[in-house]
């Protein structure tokens, strides 16, 4: 039975009638709180409480667990900047990103689960059923486990997946050296057209966001589809192609650090060539326990070799400033033929955990200023001067949870007051893995370059712009409670 620390806020499956203490901090048993493990749809929503409703993508309320503190109402507005008008709205208006989760203090909010669907179909031997899985969640599955923070899991993982008897496991992060690819191409070829101010569209929750509270805007975001969409488009596609599969034998799982990939693969702009589940890490490490798999034991795997392990470049998607530093990698590669500096393979400027870092690099004859900033409340000063006129940088990477993906609402909990340390040992990991990696660069990913050469042909191919590009919507409508 699953049960919840009320005194580190940890989460674990206990073998019953008597769970002893908690496996985390040693917390006697009557310190252990049962936790739904399939979650009613509330509509009840307690005075001090944010709205939770009833078809949220991503987020769940059990309604018996609320204290009506009303932490969670405070963190959406100051820290995560959602605002709203409640007499004119219908619905909550949410950018899905489970800050309020992670931040409950009793466990009454928590991911919208899908696990046991997934397992479902695992157990269906008429389908075929891949899971891919994104970056930062390698370095927080472990704690689950009783792995100390920022754990690098990645082979035991892999390891684990197979044993749970997943058909085919996949590495996001070679979807996060597609996007960049196509990114780095799309921020060259905006700089020569004197278009000022690309933004990353890779968070979901920040996407939202500028639909929502500043849509004129919305024609600065980068085209190209997030890491985890690229994915499902090339699995849908490219995948299918090579394997002779129709697409109706085939379930398309992936694991990520955030409830706001759940939202993601519903958009209509994204649903058609996307994955059919969106499960966090906390979910999965549910699944395992409920398959009786103990990762620590697992035998150490590789990916499957059809896509690959990504570069270090994608791996370090999962923290703040990562994507940024990608882009510049590849940036100047497309730009000189030539292989980026080492400032460039630890670029410090965009690292670390202050929430608004800038840079200033040098690429040819190009000279490009940078930012990477996360939280959406530090977005919104620049959001202003933008519309005023007055902003002139050229590309910035926005993610809304602290320090990024590393920090998101889908990873497993830990004790609140410790969260900024515990992000801090994930990100840590993640870079080292970067460090460590004999491929630094997308470009320099053998994978990368066969799907290019036997399907993509180049960066922004009319295949490339079909497949793994999008479009955004002006939704500032749902602020007035009108429909999505």
């Amino acid at each position: 039975m699953k049960k919840k620390c009320s005194i580190c806020g940890s989460v674990c499956e206990y073998v019953m009638p008597k769970p002893g203490k908690c496996l985390k901090c040693g917390a006697p048993y009557t310190f252990l709180e049962d936790v739904l493990e399939e979650v009613e749809e509330q509509e009840v929503t307690p005075s001090k409480a944010v709205r939770i409703d009833k078809n949220n993508p991503g987020i769940a309320r059990i309604l018996e667990k609320c204290i009506n503190c009303g932490r969670c109402k405070s963190v959406c507005e100051d820290m995560v900047g959602i605002h709203y008008d409640a007499s004119k709205s219908s619905e909550a208006v949410c950018v899905h990103c489970g800050q309020c989760v992670l931040n409950c203090p009793v466990g009454a909010l928590v991911p919208k689960y899908c696990y046991k669907k997934v397992l479902d179909y695992l157990h269906d031997t008429s389908k075929v059923v891949t899971i891919s899985c994104a970056p930062a969640v390698r370095v927080s599955l472990g704690e689950a486990f009783g792995l100390p923070s920022g754990s690098f899991v990645e082979k035991k993982m892999v390891g684990a997946l197979k044993e749970a008897g997943f058909d085919y496991v996949f590495d996001v992060s070679f979807g996060a050296d597609m996007t960049i690819m196509e990114e780095a191409h799309e921020l060259l070829e905006r700089k020569k057209a004197n278009q000022k101010t690309m933004f990353t569209s890779c968070c979901p929750a920040w996407v939202k966001f500028l639909e929502m509270y500043h849509p004129k805007l919305i024609s600065h975001l980068s085209t190209t589809k997030s890491p985890i969409s690229i994915q499902g488009a090339i699995l849908n596609s490219y995948f299918l192609e090579m394997m002779n599969l129709k697409r109706e034998d085939v379930i398309h799982v992936v694991v990520v650090p955030c409830t706001a990939k759940k939202y993601e693969i519903k958009r209509n702009e994204l649903k058609e060539m996307n994955m059919d589940f969106a499960i966090t890490t906390s979910e999965l490490a549910l699944l395992l326990r409920e398959s009786e798999i103990s990762l620590p034991d697992c035998k150490e795997q590789e990916f499957d070799s059809l896509l690959g392990k990504g570069s270090g470049a994608g791996l370090i998607f999962g923290s703040s400033g990562g994507v940024m530093e990608s882009a510049m990698r590849c940036a100047y590669y497309f730009e000189t033929g030539k292989n980026p500096p080492k400032h460039l393979l630890h670029f410090e400027e965009v690292r670390g955990e202050v929430p608004r870092k800038e840079a200033v690099v040098t690429i040819g004859d190009k000279t490009l200023k940078v930012a990477a900033i996360y939280g959406l409340t530090n977005i919104e000063p620049i959001l202003k001067e933008m519309e005023e006129g007055t902003f002139s940088y050229d590309f910035i990477e926005v993610m809304n949870c602290p320090m990024g993906c590393v920090g998101g609402g889908g990873q497993v909990l830990g004790v609140v007051k410790d969260q900024a340390k515990i992000n801090e040992e994930r990100s840590k990991s993640l870079y080292q893995d970067d460090e460590e990696n004999l491929v630094r660069s997308c470009y320099e990913n053998p994978n990368v370059k066969e799907i290019y050469r036997s399907y993509f042909k180049e960066p922004g191919s009319s295949l490339a712009e079909e497949l793994l590009h999008t479009t955004f919507v002006d939704k500032s409508a749902i602020l007035n409670g009108e429909t999505h």
